[in-house]
C-alpha cells in the first residue's frame, strides 16, 4: 500500500468558518511521472434552492466544461489535447469534485488552464447554453430512455429521501433545469466557491511547495462560509411500498432498499462491508445473489446489493469515490430481467425480486455462516487491492477520508485489517443491528405496468421456464420463490409514466 501523509490544515467538516481555513490534502509519490488533482467544494445538490433543483451541478459543469476570462473553451480543448489530459467535475448529494492528472512535464501549462476553469471563469452565454441543452438532453430522453437500470435506482433514492435535501437527482428536474439562467449560475458560484468550503487535494510526483502554491492560489476566493445543511432524515417505508416506472421495454431492472445508519468510521462499518459482499459485490460472480439468480438461472447480468451509494455502476467495477454521504441506503440492484415469450416479462420480473427477498430474509434471519465469514475475507484482502489503484483514486479517498473525518491510516490502509479482523459473531450481530426485511421500497421500471401491478396484488406464484434441463433440487427450489409472499394492497404501489418521470419536483 502506498503510503499518503494527509495534511489538514484545521478541524474536519462542518465545524466553524474560522477551523476550516486553508485545508491541503497531499499524497506525495515522488517516483510517480503524474500529478493528480482533487479540489473538493463542500457543496452539492443538497444545496440547490427550491425550484432550482440542478444548479449546483449545471454550475460545476460549466466551470469544466466552459470558456474563461483568458480562453475561450475550443482553444483550451486544443491546449489539453496535446498533453493527452483533461479535467471534469462531479456533483453529487454532498460533495462537489474537480479532478484532473498530468505527466510531469506539461504540469505548469496544465496547471494553469485547470485553475483558471474554477479561480476565472467567463460565464459566456454561449456556453451556459451549450451545457444546459446537454443536461436537457440527458434530463430528457438519456436517464428516460438509455439506462433503465440508473433509472430505477434514482427512482428508489427519490423515494427513500422525499422531503429531504437528498430527493432530487443531482442533475435535477426537467423543469427545474429549464427555469435555470446564467445569472443563477453567477450567483450559485459567488455564494457557494468560498475560500473556506474548499479543500485542495494534490498527489503524485509534484515539485517540492507545489500543493502549498496551489493551496495560496485558491485562496484567492472570498473569504465566508458556505451555510451548514442539517443531515437527512429519511422515513423508513411502513411495510412494502412500490413504485413502477412504466415504459415499453422487453427487460425490467430491479432495485430494492431501505435507509441505514452505517457509515465509515462506526462500529458495523467493515462487517456491513463484508456482509454485502458475501451477498452482492458489484460485477463479481462471488455473491450469493449472483449465483442465486444469474450462474443458476442465467436471468441477467448481474445482482448486486451495496451499503452505500454506486451512481453509474454500469461504468466501473470498482466502488465509486467522492460519493461521501451523510447517510446511505442498504440497496439490492437486479440488473434488467428479459422476457423469453411475449407475455412472461411479469413473471420472470417478480420471479427474481422474490429470489432477491428471499436470500435478503435468509441473510438478515440466519446471517453467514463461518465458512462465507472467512471466504468473505480472503476475496475481500485480494480484490480490494484495485481500490487504490490510481493516483487518482488514491488522492480522492484520501479526500473522502476527510469528510467522513477517518484518523489515519485512512480508508484504503485500514480496510485489510479491518475486515480481516472479523469473525461470524461480529458481522451477524452488524446484520442484525443494521438489516430488516419488513419496511422495503421497490422500484420496477418495465411495459404493461398495469399487469405487473395486478400480478402483485394477487399474490400468485410466477413460476419461470428453461430452454434446457436443470437439477430437480434447482427445480425444487424454483416451487418456493415463485410463490415467495410479496406483501402488498393497492395502496402501497404507485405507477409512473416515464414521460412524467423527474419532469417537476
Amino acid at each position: 500500500m502506498t503510503r499518503f501523509m494527509m495534511v489538514l490544515a484545521a478541524a474536519a467538516w462542518g465545524s466553524t468558518a474560522t477551523a476550516q481555513t486553508d485545508r491541503l490534502i497531499t499524497l506525495p509519490e515522488p517516483e510517480s511521472p503524474f500529478i493528480a488533482f482533487n479540489i473538493w467544494v463542500q457543496v452539492g445538490s443538497q444545496n440547490d434552492p427550491e425550484g432550482k433543483e440542478g444548479l449546483a451541478s449545471l454550475t460545476a459543469n460549466l466551470l469544466s466544461d466552459g470558456s474563461t476570462t483568458t480562453l475561450d473553451y475550443q482553444t483550451i480543448l486544443a491546449r489539453l489535447y496535446p498533453m493527452a489530459a483533461g479535467y471534469g467535475a462531479n456533483v453529487d448529494k454532498e460533495m462537489t469534485v474537480f479532478t484532473g492528472r498530468v505527466h510531469r512535464d506539461n504540469l505548469d501549462e496544465y496547471y494553469g488552464l485547470f485553475r483558471d476553469a474554477l479561480l476565472h471563469p467567463a460565464f459566456r452565454e454561449e456556453d451556459f447554453n451549450r451545457v444546459k441543452t446537454q443536461t436537457l438532453a440527458f434530463l430528457e430522453r438519456s436517464r428516460r430512455y438509455s439506462r433503465d437500470e440508473e433509472l430505477s435506482k434514482d427512482v428508489l433514492f427519490w423515494a427513500a429521501y422525499r422531503g429531504t435535501r437528498y430527493q432530487h437527482p443531482s442533475e435535477g428536474y426537467v423543469e427545474s433545469v429549464r427555469d435555470i439562467t446564467l445569472d443563477d449560475v453567477r450567483a450559485f458560484y459567488t455564494k457557494h466557491y468560498l475560500r473556506n468550503g474548499l479543500v485542495v487535494a494534490v498527489g503524485g510526483g509534484y515539485p517540492t511547495g507545489f500543493p502549498a502554491k496551489v493551496r495560496g492560489e485558491f485562496d484567492a476566493l472570498p473569504q465566508g462560509a458556505v451555510a451548514r445543511v442539517p443531515a437527512p432524515e429519511p422515513a423508513m417505508p411502513d411495510g412494502i411500498k412500490v413504485i413502477i416506472v412504466e415504459k415499453p421495454a422487453d427487460a425490467a431492472p430491479i432495485s430494492i432498499g431501505a435507509p441505514t445508519p452505517v457509515l465509515r468510521g462506526g462500529p458495523d462499518y467493515w462487517a456491513m462491508v463484508a456482509a454485502a459482499s458475501w451477498f452482492g459485490e458489484h460485477r463479481n460472480s462471488f455473491s450469493r445473489l449472483y449465483q442465486v439468480i444469474r450462474e443458476a438461472r442465467g436471468m441477467n447480468y448481474g445482482d448486486y446489493a451495496y451499503i452505500e451509494a454506486f451512481p453509474r455502476g454500469y461504468t466501473t467495477q470498482q466502488p465509486p469515490v467522492n460519493i461521501a454521504r451523510r447517510s446511505h441506503l442498504f440497496e439490492i440492484w437486479i440488473r434488467p430481467i428479459s422476457r423469453t415469450s411475449p407475455t412472461d416479462l411479469h413473471d420472470r420480473t417478480l420471479f427474481a425480486t422474490r429470489a432477491a427477498l428471499r436470500e435478503f430474509n435468509a441473510l438478515v434471519r440466519n446471517g453467514m455462516t463461518a465458512d462465507a465469514v472467512e471466504a468473505t475475507k480472503r476475496f475481500l484482502h485480494n480484490y480490494s487491492v484495485k481500490y487504490g489503484s490510481t493516483i487518482s483514486r488514491r488522492l480522492a479517498y484520501a479526500v473522502d477520508d476527510a469528510f467522513y473525518r477517518l484518523p489515519a491510516p485512512g480508508y484504503l490502509a485500514s480496510l485489510r485489517p479491518g475486515i480481516g479482523a472479523l469473525d461470524r459473531q461480529q458481522v451477524n450481530a452488524a446484520i442484525g443491528r443494521q438489516l430488516q426485511t419488513d419496511n422495503l421500497w421497490l422500484v420496477f421500471v418495465t411495459s404493461d405496468a398495469e399487469g405487473l401491478k395486478q400480478k402483485l396484488l394477487s399474490g400468485a406464484p410466477t413460476p419461470i421456464t428453461y430452454a434446457g434441463e436443470k437439477p430437480a433440487s434447482l427445480l425444487a427450489e424454483d416451487i418456493e420463490i415463485a410463490a415467495y409472499p410479496i406483501p402488498v394492497d393497492a395502496s402501497d404501489i404507485t405507477i409512473i409514466p416515464v414521460d412524467e418521470i423527474f419532469e417537476r419536483r
